[in-house]
């Protein structure tokens, strides 16, 4: 709709996270670098963050940034019992498995693990979604993956990504032996309100737009309302758009993203716009 009149070539505010559309605060850039760390020196690291903050769009970065040395394994349903998980890695990784026993199974990770890890390649396993893991044995499972290791270094790489609950549920005694294999516990963070003007300028410029195109004041009530959640931030941007396209407005002003606000029902709409 608004695309063709803003001058845009792609959608700039798409709730799809795509990683050219990535912006690098201070928060995601640090967490990107430390994910990229753990993965190179084959560790467990979680990744946490509340919804929309740009977890997914991190996780998909980090593995468009790895190399052919690296063999990614995606879980995006964590809703599996131990001997699924394993079921699960040994079809992903191609295994052959003379039966269906669990034993059997992991005795054919374990073969493949060994054979890429002469071949250079390094396993990446990324559980999403990873607070709805059901089961202490699924987490016991994940841990003991990484017994698979040689002299000096693990076999592969694991990464889990998901809600807060996450970091909860690691807090439990019960839990404890697999925290203490974890070498890094990040957050995926919001966008400070300094950054919020260049990450909408950002986007703007990514989807082919060269000129600004929301005003100062624009930005300040988007950072206000979003809190600085990257999700909430395009919601906003993207209703802010039509608002103004429906307008016939050359810039987006902050009326239009208070417009934008009560369209999407955001809480604090009323006492924000009170003290306008």
């Amino acid at each position: 709709m608004y695309e063709r009149f803003y001058g845009f070539q792609a959608r700039p505010f798409s709730k799809t996270p795509d990683p050219k559309f990535l912006f690098l605060s201070r928060t995601h850039e640090e967490a990107l670098a430390r994910l990229q760390y753990a993965v190179e020196e084959r560790e467990i690291v979680v990744l946490t963050g509340e919804i929309g903050c740009g977890k997914t769009t991190l996780t998909r970065t980090l593995m468009d940034s790895l190399g052919d040395r690296y063999r990614v394994i995606v879980v995006l349903n964590p809703r599996l019992t131990s001997f699924d998980l394993v079921k699960t890695l040994a079809a992903r990784l191609r295994c052959v498995v003379p039966s269906g026993f669990k034993s059997d199974l992991l005795d054919a990770v374990y073969e493949r693990l060994y054979e890429d890890y002469r071949s250079g390649i390094t396993p990446v396993l990324i559980v999403d979604e990873a607070h709805l893991i059901p089961y202490r044995e699924t987490f016991e499972e994940i841990r003991l993956l990484t017994n698979f290791q040689m002299d000096d270094t693990n076999l592969l790489s694991l990464v889990l990504v998901g809600q807060p609950d996450l970091r909860r549920k690691l807090d439990l005694p019960a839990l404890s032996a697999f925290k203490q294999r974890v070498r890094g516990l990040l957050r995926g963070g919001v966008i400070g309100e300094d950054e919020t003007g260049a990450y909408i300028g950002h986007r703007v410029a990514v989807g082919g737009r060269d000129e600004p195109l929301f005003t100062d004041a624009a930005v300040r009530s988007i950072f206000r309302y979003s809190g600085g959640i990257p999700r909430i931030i395009n919601s906003l941007a993207h209703m802010s758009l039509l608002e103004g396209f429906a307008r016939d407005a050359d810039m987006v002003d902050e009326s239009m993203v208070r417009s934008a606000a009560r369209e999407i029902g955001l809480n604090g709409y009323c006492k924000d716009t009170e003290k306008v």
